[in-house]
């Protein structure tokens, strides 16, 4: 199983947008001092996920909701997740 998922920086009030075939490991290394684009942004807070079989999979929908760009869009999405979780 891969994970597409969405951190948030509260510091850089960013969204980050990655996939993984352990999440909770990824969060962890986001969170490390670490040269990088995360680095900055720590802490990262782990805010939406979407599980799929496979590993093309997940990076097509990685890149799809990298192409949005929109903010707005990207957070419709993780407010829809909450309110309505599997």
């Amino acid at each position: 199983m891969y994970t597409v998922y969405i951190l948030y920086s509260g510091k850089l009030d960013r969204y980050y947008i990655g996939y993984t075939s352990d999440v909770q490991d990824r969060l962890l290394k986001h969170n490390r001092m670490s040269k990088g684009y995360t680095s900055r942004g720590i802490p990262w807070d782990l805010v939406y996920t979407e599980l799929f079989k496979d590993k093309k999979s997940a990076i097509l929908r990685e890149r799809q909701l990298k192409k949005w760009k929109n903010r707005e869009r990207i957070e419709s999405l993780i407010r829809a997740a909450s309110e309505h979780p599997d």
